[in-house]
């Protein structure tokens, strides 16, 4: 079931670039990071309430709410330069250095996370960043 949400979440992700280089146009681009994080905001806490989970707030350890703290100022962050560079750049440009993101979290997963680096996981690295390069150059 994870390979679906996985594959639901790079087609959404897709969406979310071709929308936001029509919708960014003549917008400040931190004021539509700023629309676009609300929209999240409501759709996640209507998920939250929907779904009746609101009640676990109170179950969550200090330790996963500095991370999930930290995620948030990372996803932030990255939300920020991403609607810049979309902003002033190409989609079919922009979209492809931004999942060179895929290389840094192999490459922080097995320093922090202690996961396996495979010879799948590095000939996937290597074929990801070429491809990255022969889409922008």
């Amino acid at each position: 079931m994870w390979l679906v949400f996985a594959l639901l979440s790079a087609v959404f992700a897709a969406l979310t670039s071709i929308l936001a280089k029509v919708g960014i146009e003549g917008v400040n681009s931190n004021l539509a990071t700023a629309i676009r994080t609300g929209v999240v905001l409501l759709m996640a806490w209507g998920m939250v309430f929907l779904t009746n989970t609101q009640g676990g707030i109170s179950g969550i350890s200090p330790k996963s709410w500095l991370f999930l703290i930290l995620s948030g100022l990372a996803t932030g962050a990255s939300w920020l330069c991403y609607y810049r560079a979309l902003q002033i750049g190409e989609a079919s440009k922009v979209v492809p250095i931004d999942k060179l993101s895929v290389i840094f979290t192999l490459a922080l997963a097995f320093i922090f996370l202690h996961e396996k680096f495979t010879a799948k996981s590095l000939i996937g690295g290597i074929l990801i960043g070429a491809g990255t390069l022969l889409m922008v150059l």
